[in-house]
């Protein structure tokens, strides 16, 4: 029976260490697991994270290819207006497009044209009137509005003697140099009248067509039964294209027609200059 107990005894103490080899085997290896589970996340990350070169080329084409989308998805501008737009449209746009072409040709052809006779009477000096009138004034350019009153000047006074019997030499003179001076100045003129005409007339042209387009945007979305914002700004932005068309057209030619104005009566104080010693020297050629 004691061999017994003694059998009995030594089990049970096997028993209580193989247990306490167990759990220390089970808490030394308890935190290496944690340790790894937080690595694995960090090395997932590190691995999915962008380089900072493919960041920065993603950032810099982003608004590329933003942009490229807007100007994609917009259906609207001038030309879905020229190609949805009916007759009544197109031939305003049209008009605009002749307007402006008009006034550009007529505002460079005026501003040469007053350039050179600027210049040939900057050309004119003190120098001119010493000697006969009728040398000087045949040394004048062909083409060049002095030329032209000299030759009238020269003219008259030649042809003074069948008309002397019922007017003086003086009021003669007078009378044929304001006459040219007069033509030179409706010369200048010429062109005035378009740039005046678009200045005046453009913004409503415009403005017209602008009404014609919101008329048509109106009844398409009354048809169509949606009146949300996207069916309504669209077509009625693309109608307020035809307003902004004619004020562009418009400010040239009211600026133009105002700068040649001014630089037509310049070249009038010139001419009228030039006339009045005219008169004088050719009166007292003759006298002599």
């Amino acid at each position: 029976m004691k061999l017994g107990l003694v059998a009995a005894l030594g089990r049970l103490l096997v028993a209580v260490g193989l247990f306490g080899c167990l759990s220390q085997a089970t808490y030394a290896q308890a935190p290496a697991n944690p340790a790894t589970s937080e690595a694995a996340p960090a090395a997932a990350a590190v691995a999915t994270a962008p380089s900072p070169a493919a960041a920065g080329s993603e950032s810099a084409a982003a608004p590329a290819k933003a942009a490229l989308l807007e100007s994609a998805a917009n259906p609207y501008g001038v030309g879905a207006l020229w190609a949805q737009g009916d007759f009544v449209a197109r031939g305003t746009l049209l008009i605009l497009i002749l307007m402006s072409m008009a006034t550009w040709y007529v505002l460079i052809t005026k501003l040469i044209e007053q350039a050179k006779i600027i210049k040939q009477a900057q050309a004119i000096g003190d120098e001119f009137w010493h000697g006969t009138v009728t040398a000087k004034v045949a040394e004048l350019d062909a083409e060049s509005p002095f030329r032209y009153i000299g030759d009238k000047a020269v003219q008259g006074a030649a042809k003074f003697a069948s008309v002397s019997a019922n007017i003086d030499l003086q009021t003669w003179l007078a009378t044929l140099l304001q006459r040219a001076a007069g033509k030179v100045q409706s010369k200048l003129q010429i062109g005035l009248a378009v740039l005046a005409t678009v200045g005046s007339t453009a913004p409503f042209v415009g403005l017209f067509g602008t009404v014609w387009g919101i008329y048509h945007a109106l009844v398409s979305i009354g048809i169509s039964g949606q009146a949300s914002i996207d069916k309504v700004a669209g077509p009625v932005g693309e109608a307020l294209i035809m307003t902004a068309i004619g004020l562009a057209v418009a400010v040239p030619a009211v600026l133009g027609y105002n700068w040649l104005v001014r630089r037509n009566k310049q070249i009038m104080e010139s001419v009228t200059s030039f006339s009045g010693d005219l008169h004088a020297a050719l009166l007292a050629e003759v006298k002599r």
